[in-house]
């Protein structure tokens, strides 16, 4: 028998959250109260790849993903069902991640499905194009 009660009644945020935020130094700006989105990603064939774990939802209605100057941006909303049966250890409310797109990021070609719990965000990578600009040294005398 446990002396601690599994259920936990708090407006804190889970100490794995914050843990994992402190730990990407992703922090959600805009979006108080979020769940922060528990993520992997890896280059794979030519492809930053990115999955998030969001069991339990709808993709075409609880689901945004986006990008903006160079930023992955992954929003979710899971609603509670209202049933009196017990205890829920799940969460609920809104779930937010953005990621920095690594260099040769094609912005425009972003891919995401969702499959099994799983979003996966697929971006192709292409070789940054070397950016050498000229400067004039001018003759200050």
């Amino acid at each position: 028998m446990s002396l601690f009660p599994v259920h936990r009644e708090s407006t804190l945020p889970d100490i794995g959250d914050l843990w994992s935020a402190l730990t990407s130094g992703h922090f959600p700006p805009t979006t108080r109260g979020a769940h922060l989105l528990r993520v992997e990603d890896a280059v794979e064939d030519g492809h930053y790849v990115v999955r998030a774990e969001i069991p339990g939802i709808d993709p075409a209605e609880d689901v945004d993903v986006s990008v903006r100057e160079h930023q992955l941006t992954i929003k979710a909303e899971r609603t509670e069902q209202h049933e009196d049966k017990g205890r829920s250890e799940f969460s609920y409310g809104s779930f937010y991640r953005a990621v920095t797109l690594p260099p040769g990021a094609d912005e425009e070609a972003v891919e995401a499905s969702y499959a099994k719990g799983i979003l996966t965000v697929s971006v192709p990578l292409h070789e940054p194009a070397e950016q050498i600009r000229k400067v004039e040294v001018k003759n200050a005398e």
